[in-house]
């Protein structure tokens, strides 16, 4: 336990309780003059989603990670030339025949009949794994035509090309996605992902159960969250009962670009910045449950410090590759988890840590009485005089144990010594410095040490 040797002022003071509560403890922090950019304004684009009702896209936990969103397994940059006129049936056959020859569209009609039936079979996890080899095809058009005819005939399926080699297998996000819809639903739906046309939305069946509907919105934005963005929205199915259902859209362009003199385009990221205001949630528990819910990574955030828990905060954050209104959508599904958010602006790039002037505090002081070796003074006089005191010197900035831990053989004022003193690498080698101890955590740090290296 740290005692003060000496103090700034020779005043009595008072005791009492601090963060009794987390509204006892609110933290703003002060902003340097520049700001990331100017706002503007946030209401929702003509054409929009319907109003949604409070089903999440995908949440997590306490301290809860989310794993990065992948792109469409079937997006390629070779767009097919024919994809503003996609066949179905009969047409994509006869398109397929057309560009494979009969013998090969035959047995690749083959791979993919056996592949379901070894997947409707279910005879094991492995079931229908193999793949098929439609072979070299060196002009890059007629690869984009084979990519778009294929996918069309059986959206089941997924093509890939090694070295010119065109290679068929199975899609797992198809399969995957039967588990939860129909099959008719399914091959809809990755059609639809197939044919990336510009404002089009796609809708599943009405469904009443409100978990089932988590689960295929998280399924979507876990394997398609960086290109499509889901809402679930009330209709009238057959019986004229209100019920949801889940509508699919693509997500507006995460780039804007600039034509400049020479021609050439060159792509900008997108920021959007903003004011989280959370209570008693950790900083990046808080950035866990927003990425999962705008489909990006918690890596797209940044922010210029962590905030407290056990209070209310607020903080500037910039988030990348998302736009205003996509995060103007999600407000009303964070006051559930305790948080807010105020001034959504673009911005310009992200946040640096330690980029602010400051943190203004308002402490809430509970329990008030005087020291027990104090004279009977009035206490709001007692209290009076340290306001007074503070405001005139302030007080010292106190390195604790929620700083760099409780250590034994390293108290964390001696690191906070090194700091201030600008001694930064004595500062960590007395942070790493380990304890009496054979465990994993101290045999790295002399390891560290030992040879300066940290692996």
């Amino acid at each position: 336990m740290l005692r003060s040797l000496s103090y700034v002022t020779d005043h009595t003071g008072f005791r009492g309780t601090i963060k009794k509560a987390p509204a006892d403890f609110v933290v703003r922090e002060l902003e340097l003059p520049q700001r990331p950019a100017a706002p503007r304004d946030v209401s929702p684009p003509a054409g929009g989603l319907p109003a949604a009702s409070a089903t999440a896209t995908a949440s997590a936990g306490a301290g809860g990670t989310v794993g990065p969103a992948r792109c469409d397994p079937v997006t390629y940059p070779e767009q097919s030339r024919r994809a503003a006129g996609l066949k179905s049936g009969p047409e994509a056959a006869a398109l397929l025949d057309s560009l494979l020859g009969k013998h090969a569209s035959e047995r690749l009609t083959k791979f993919a009949c056996d592949l379901k039936e070894a997947w409707d079979s279910e005879t094991g996890c492995d079931a229908g794994a193999g793949e098929f080899s439609l072979g070299a095809v060196v002009d890059k058009r007629d690869r984009a035509d084979l990519h778009g005819a294929i996918r069309q005939r059986f959206p089941f399926l997924v093509t890939v090309t090694k070295d010119n080699e065109m290679v068929v297998k199975g899609n797992a996000d198809y399969r995957e996605l039967c588990q939860l819809v129909t099959e008719k639903e399914t091959s809809d739906f990755f059609k639809f992902l197939d044919a990336k046309l510009e404002n089009s939305t796609f809708s599943f069946e009405p469904d009443g159960n409100k978990e089932h509907r988590k689960i295929v919105h998280h399924f979507i934005n876990k394997k398609f969250g960086k290109i499509l963005e889901t809402k679930s929205f009330t209709v009238a199915d057959v019986g004229r009962e209100p019920n949801m259902s889940i509508i699919v859209r693509f997500r507006g362009r995460s780039c804007s670009r600039k034509r400049p003199a020479d021609g050439f385009q060159i792509k900008q990221d997108l920021y959007t910045a903003f004011t989280l205001q959370k209570e008693n949630l950790e900083t990046l528990e808080a950035i866990s449950f927003l990425a999962a819910e705008l489909g990006v990574l918690p890596s797209d955030f940044s922010y210029t410090g962590i905030k407290d828990k056990k209070a209310i905060t607020y903080q500037l954050m910039v988030v990348k590759k998302v736009t205003p209104e996509r995060l103007k959508e999600i407000e009303s599904k964070l006051e559930k988890k305790g948080m807010r958010i105020h001034n959504i602006h673009s911005a310009q790039q992200h946040l640096r840590l330690g980029q602010l002037r400051g943190n203004h505090f308002d402490i809430v002081v509970r329990d008030l009485k005087h020291h027990s070796h104090d004279s009977p003074v009035d206490l709001k006089e007692r209290i009076s005089e340290a306001m007074e005191n503070i405001e005139a010197k302030g007080f010292v900035n106190y390195y604790g144990p929620q700083r760099f831990g409780q250590g034994q053989n390293v108290q964390t004022d001696q690191i906070g010594l090194a700091l201030l003193n600008e001694k930064m690498v004595k500062a960590v080698k007395l942070f790493f410095t380990p304890e009496d101890t054979d465990d994993p955590v101290n045999n790295a740090k002399r390891y560290f040490l030992q040879t300066g290296k940290a692996t």
